[in-house]
């Protein structure tokens, strides 16, 4: 056996002493195996229960977006097409938003159509099923009530977007190559009737954001999507630039494996901050990368780091609710920590961002949003059908994550208490 084995094998028998080198006693042997087993053993996990914080398990957010959706599907289930059709126009002309940002003409009318859409992303959720399981009666009947409302841009809404949920239900989420032809074809065809329905009606003319969004929506189905992107989406902006949606969704699709590139989302991302500076100050720079990033690390390749974590302090200043608050300290201290941002050239930038969590923690978090967390390791484009059971993980993942950042000061027998001024520290009597 040779010395380096010696210095590293068990002791199994004291009889084995004897082939040990001289210069090391049996007892400075088995006192370095026993530090080499505390090394390996994993750093014990933090201590939650050191911490008082406020958790929301439903949000504000989540409970405005129930109650929108419920109340579009009750008017939709009651044939009440006049009155969803002026709500949603109220809603969209006086850039209605809920806590986190969603339009809430956007929400009222997805429940004015999932009557409709359910059944069809049911039916062709698994890809054994028959293509004729896909029902199409609903969308017929949408036609009959946009015939009855033709100068309702409100009801139009309805139907266009029904027509869009279709149309991705029928594509699915893979890539462009492996999607069937008579898939493809569905996809195509409903596509191109809710563009049919979109042209006759002006965003700028409507005063409509909504019009203007769902024009976004359908670059997915244009051959020259990457001419008219930033087009579409400036003229969204302009006309809403208060929403952060549409830059996430902006940036979202000028990365290549949609429209654009990593160079065209940095000059995007400095455009959008440009157009909405008296809104955002720079924070448009990060709305639009903050979901890219999350889908696609290389995107941090050609990110200015400093002027990232500038436009969050001015959209955190500017905008300092808790659901806003929970989604930037969520990315820094998951998206970001995740090993794909750990690579050589994405590594510096990351942690530059991921810092932040410490400014954002002391200075703005003062509750947990279970589900942002959640959503923040799984993406944006992640399936959130199961809510409450994400939530849970996403609970978890936030408690570890904050009693990790206090963890010297846990470990010395404190605990961490939030409240409307941050988090303090109370010492052990």
């Amino acid at each position: 056996m040779s010395r380096k084995n010696q210095l590293t094998a068990p002791i199994k028998k004291l009889s084995q002493l004897t082939a040990l080198p001289r210069f090391l006693n049996p007892a400075t042997l088995i006192q370095r195996q026993q530090a080499l087993k505390t090394k390996s053993r994993p750093a014990p996990a933090p201590r939650i229960d050191a911490l008082d914080i406020p958790v929301r398990d439903t949000s504000i957010e989540q409970s405005e977006r129930s109650a929108l959706e419920a109340r579009g599907q009750f008017l939709a289930r009651q044939d009440r097409w006049e009155d969803l059709g002026r709500e949603i126009r109220d809603y969209d002309q006086a850039r209605a938003v809920t806590a986190g940002g969603m339009s809430k003409a956007d929400l009222i009318a997805n429940g004015a159509r999932l009557d409709v859409v359910a059944p069809i992303r049911t039916a062709l959720s698994d890809p054994g099923l028959m293509r004729q399981h896909a029902p199409r009666h609903g969308l017929r009947d949408f036609e009959q009530v946009l015939e009855d409302h033709p100068d309702d841009y409100g009801v139009a809404l309805v139907v266009i977007n029904a027509y869009i949920d279709a149309a991705w239900a029928w594509r699915g989420e893979g890539w462009s190559r492996d999607i069937a032809p008579d898939h493809w074809r569905e996809f195509s065809l409903k596509m191109t009737r809710a563009g049919e329905i979109l042209d006759r009606y002006s965003p700028f003319e409507c005063d409509s954001p909504a019009l203007a969004a769902t024009r976004c929506a359908l670059l997915a189905a244009q051959q020259s999507a990457g001419q008219r992107i930033a087009d579409d989406y400036e003229d969204l902006i302009e006309l809403d630039p208060a929403n952060s949606r549409h830059m996430r969704a902006f940036g979202n699709h000028l990365l290549p494996r949609w429209f654009g590139s990593y160079q065209q989302l940095e000059i995007g991302a400095r455009r959008a901050a440009a157009m909405t500076q008296d809104i955002w100050g720079m924070g448009g720079y990060a709305w639009t990368y903050l979901d890219a990033l999350t889908v696609d690390p290389n995107a941090i390749t050609l990110l200015d780091a400093d002027f990232f974590v500038e436009a969050m302090q001015d959209i955190l200043r500017r905008r300092p609710d808790q659901h806003t608050a929970n989604t930037f300290a969520a990315f820094c201290a998951v998206t970001l920590r995740q090993d794909r941002f750990q690579t050589p050239d994405r590594s510096s930038a990351a942690k530059t961002l991921s810092d932040a969590f410490d400014w954002i923690l002391r200075d703005h978090l003062r509750e947990v949003h279970p589900l942002i967390w959640a959503m923040a390791k799984q993406g944006p484009e992640q399936n959130c059908d199961a809510p409450e059971t994400i939530a849970r993980d996403g609970e978890t993942r936030a408690l570890r994550r904050i009693a990790g950042h206090f963890d010297a000061e846990i470990r010395r027998g404190g605990r961490i208490v939030f409240d409307e001024r941050g988090p303090r520290v109370i010492a052990p009597r």
